[in-house]
């Protein structure tokens, strides 16, 4: 599953397995049973040496390679047949491969809280398949006190998080399906260590407004092996609806207007004989974007799936 994070506001993965052959996220199409319960535990490692300084993109000549990773426990938890809640904390550290002569330290901790609650509104078969809508209400607040306004490496923007989200999915009775959400992000304000910035004119405060956003996917995936392998091919897209851009040979800051296009790959397998465990992997690659890293990530991780 997808939320989005930190640094350039990319793409961490959320992937939970439920029942044998099913992984639950708060943008797929996938509900767990009432008193279902699936633990995740995931690692993702993303680095980038280039970034867009608006929309000029720009080599990262002053850190070298920015590094960031990721181990992300999650937890999903059917509340009813309809109504699943997914839980995150993501513990992320960044560093840079020639860190100006030892002048810029990473950094690294606990980002935020994420809770989503997933209903299914309308499930029903048409032709040869399964047509389902569903929305996910999500909301992340910081649970550490780190620097939102330290970029490229802070760990996330610092502020707080309301989205919700339709998702569509069709899905053909042999495995093949395809899938589309539309989310929209409501930020509020972080906090930095200073008293005056320029977002398109002077302020003197250390209060700053992180951009609303609007999050889209298209994913076109298939169950194969008797339903114990999926694999998807998807995009990811995000586009503020105000913000700045960074100024030449300056950081960044949690004002930025940030958008990127994101496109990668996912695989998932459940084994049959060890029932309720499952192995995933992925990759994804920033391929455009404004006031953001180009990022390349993978992801390796496991669920385990039980009733209660």
């Amino acid at each position: 599953m997808k939320k989005i994070y930190t640094l350039s506001l990319g793409i961490v993965v959320f992937l939970l397995a439920t029942e044998i052959v099913r992984a639950q996220t708060p943008t797929d199409a996938i509900m767990m049973n009432k008193r279902e319960l699936c633990f995740a535990l995931i690692y993702e490692h993303g680095s980038w040496d280039q970034y867009w300084e608006g929309t000029y993109l720009r080599s990262n000549a002053t850190v070298a390679t920015l590094n960031r990773n990721i181990l992300m426990p999650m937890v999903a938890i059917g509340v009813t047949d309809k109504i699943n809640l997914i839980v995150s904390a993501p513990y992320i550290e960044t560093n840079s491969s020639e860190p100006n002569g030892g002048k810029f330290a990473g950094a690294k901790g606990f980002q935020d809280l994420g809770l989503a609650l997933k209903s299914e509104l309308f499930s029903q078969q048409l032709g040869k398949g399964q047509f389902t809508f569903l929305s996910t209400l999500g909301y992340s607040t910081p649970i550490t006190n780190y620097l939102s306004d330290y970029r490229p490496y802070s760990i996330g923007f610092g502020a707080n998080e309301l989205s919700l989200r339709g998702i569509a999915q069709y899905k053909w009775d042999q495995g093949l399906y395809v899938r589309s959400s539309l989310a929209h992000l409501w930020r509020g304000q972080t906090k930095a260590e200073r008293d005056y910035y320029y977002n398109n004119g002077s302020y003197y405060t250390p209060w700053m407004d992180v951009p609303n956003a609007w999050n889209f996917d298209a994913i076109l995936g298939i169950w194969l092996l008797d339903n114990t392998l999926k694999m998807e091919a998807n995009y990811t897209g995000l586009r503020s609806t105000s913000g700045d851009d960074v100024r030449p040979y300056n950081a960044g800051q949690p004002t930025n207007k940030v958008n990127f296009d994101q496109l990668g790959f996912t695989s998932q397998y459940y084994f049959r004989k060890l029932k309720g465990l499952g192995v995933l992997g992925y990759y994804s690659s920033v391929v455009n974007g404004r006031n953001t890293g180009k990022f390349s990530s993978f992801g390796l991780g496991a669920t385990y799936q039980f009733s209660i």
